[in-house]
């Protein structure tokens, strides 16, 4: 195809090229890219240059505007939104990760947590039974 550019490992796709594919007019794309709702990259010559994060993204905003009618303000609305559930989700990736590594060390015989800063004390010693009465 000759719309297809590629730098490095990326491909990219010309604005004609996106605008065909998704049945687009040129016009709209850039007026999303205006609204930020998509940001293509640029080339030297400054020709938009569409990779595949920026597609993605471009269906995203075509499946809301076509599909559930919803205005381009919306749009930035639930494209914020995804982000920041994007985020969290990765905070919440890593506080997890850091908990099994904690988990690992204490079963490998580790350091992890000393008792001294355990939220719950810990007392070694016999069991004792106690008798209901």
């Amino acid at each position: 195809m000759a719309s297809r550019r590629s730098r490095g490992r990326v491909e990219y796709l010309m604005i004609s090229a996106v605008a065909e594919r998704f049945d687009i007019h040129p016009q709209t794309l850039r007026l999303y890219e205006r609204e930020g709702l998509i940001n293509p990259k640029r080339s030297d010559g400054n020709t938009r240059l569409y990779d595949d994060e920026t597609l993605r993204r471009l269906e995203i905003v075509l499946t809301l505007t076509r599909e559930m009618g919803v205005n381009l303000a919306g749009v930035e609305v639930v494209l914020n939104m995804r982000e920041q559930m994007d985020r969290m989700q990765n905070e919440m990736d890593r506080v997890l990760e850091y908990v099994r590594r904690q988990a690992a060390e204490r079963r490998a015989g580790g350091t992890g947590v000393r008792r001294r800063h355990a939220l719950v004390k810990v007392e070694s010693g016999p069991l004792v039974k106690v008798e209901e009465e």
